[in-house]
């Protein structure tokens, strides 16, 4: 028997579907809510609001649980690759050993960028912020690929847009940071893969070729699948939002990186090494800071605790901690800021105000400390975390794309504004004015 939910509205009695999802997640179904009374509901940053059904990502803040279309996290993190995990969110599953070859195969292809578009770099400032750079260059590769803009694409074009993304996306936020810091470029090397070819082109430079480290490239590996997909968060909602107006992905991931460019979403591993560092210039005093962010006077918050979807704790954040232990032990890095991070965590968690605020670290906590040792600067930190994103977006893309049931997105509101008075004309306004 359907489950059904009952509103009562000026007296009248109205049912309502309710949607299973195969968790067990359940939601009412308002879709038809207004056509029956008039009314809408009202739900400030739909922070409890379902704009869709997904197959892509399963999330439960209360118990700390993140799966990829049913993989858990932790098992993605350990044993999985960036590329797999890429093509098993973006396609449905993993892939067999022949379609992880050519998958990885077509990055190769795809990572040299149109020489015109170099000049976007010439003529962007050198302190510009990357992310302002990476959403104009993604945004104009909608430009160079044209026969790709098709309102309804094949399967087969999908993926070479989202092949081009990923491939492209890795070049692109490498040259940026060589043009932050007026370097020449390093050209691609197709004989490396996806995460070593980015270390490549960011850290080498003519006449000394960089050397990777399976420390460094295990630490980035696991952020960026950490990072891949976040359920329906505020960029991968924009993404979904801008595409059903059947935009293209170039554009509608251009927007989602603009979303993710906030310190309350991808900039917000940025804000947790500033304030570490904050910490540290201030002589280490933990308590402090602490004090201040008890203090309902102060304002102050600390950044890397809490989520606005776990209600305990990220499960990102532990797998990440233990990489940055892991990396800073084996290469002998000392950072006094991983010391004051460690032990922040530990009085936080020790205090009651913060465990009955549920207020847990969380994965931006350590994200950037982990950054900043494999030599990745702070303005940098919301590229990265858009890199790993990027097949998240892709996913939801090619997912509301593919469903015949999904519309245009067309938030309501309930209008607070004056309500209607006449026009009046400049003089009378003026002369109004004079007197009064």
């Amino acid at each position: 028997m359907t489950e059904k939910a009952k509103i009562i509205v000026d007296g009248k009695s109205y049912e309502l579907p309710v949607v299973i999802g195969t968790e067990g997640e359940k939601g009412i179904d308002i879709t038809n809510l207004r056509k029956e009374t008039s009314y809408v509901t009202l739900d400030n940053g739909f922070g409890n609001t379902a704009a869709c059904t997904s197959a892509i990502t399963f999330l439960d803040g209360e118990k700390g649980i993140l799966r990829y279309r049913g993989i858990p996290i932790e098992q993605l993190a350990e044993q999985s690759t960036f590329v797999e995990t890429s093509y098993c969110l973006i396609f449905g599953r993993l892939p067999t050993r022949s379609q992880l070859g050519e998958f990885t195969k077509s990055f190769s292809r795809q990572y040299d960028l149109h020489r015109d578009m170099l000049n976007f770099f010439a003529g962007y400032p050198p302190a510009g912020h990357p992310m302002g750079l990476l959403s104009s260059m993604v945004c104009s590769l909608s430009g160079y690929y044209p026969e790709l803009l098709k309102p309804e694409p094949t399967p087969d074009e999908i993926k070479q847009i989202a092949v081009q993304l990923l491939a492209k996306v890795n070049t692109i936020s490498a040259y940026t940071y060589k043009k932050s810091i007026g370097q020449k470029f390093t050209a691609p090397r197709k004989d490396l893969d996806y995460i070593p070819n980015f270390l490549h082109m960011m850290f080498s430079r003519p006449g000394r070729e960089y050397k990777i480290e399976e420390e460094v490239l295990s630490a980035l590996r696991t952020l960026l699948i950490l990072h891949a997909d976040h359920e329906q968060n505020c960029s991968t909602s924009t993404v979904r939002l801008v595409g059903s107006s059947w935009a293209n992905m170039f554009a509608s991931i251009s927007a989602g990186v603009c979303a993710l460019w906030g310190p309350l979403h991808g900039g917000a591993n940025q804000k947790v090494v500033e304030m570490l560092e904050e910490i540290h210039r201030d002589g280490g005093n933990i308590q402090k800071y602490i004090t201040k962010a008890k203090n309902p006077d102060e304002k102050y918050r600390l950044m890397g605790f809490g989520h606005r979807v776990y209600k305990n704790f990220d499960p990102r954040a532990t797998i990440i901690k233990r990489r940055a232990h892991e990396l800073f032990d084996k290469m002998g890095i000392v950072d006094p800021l991983l010391d004051i991070a460690v032990k922040l965590e530990e009085a936080v968690l020790k205090d009651d105000y913060f465990a009955e605020r549920k207020l847990y670290p969380n994965v931006d906590f350590y994200s950037g400390v982990i950054y900043k040792a494999i030599g990745i600067p702070t303005p940098m930190f919301p590229v990265m975390f858009a890199i790993g994103r990027m097949p998240g977006w892709i996913a939801h893309w090619k997912e509301m794309r593919e469903d015949a049931e999904s519309r245009i997105g067309r938030p309501r509101q309930i209008y607070t504004g004056e309500t209607q008075h006449d026009f009046v004309p400049i003089d009378e306004r003026e002369e109004a004015g004079i007197k009064k």
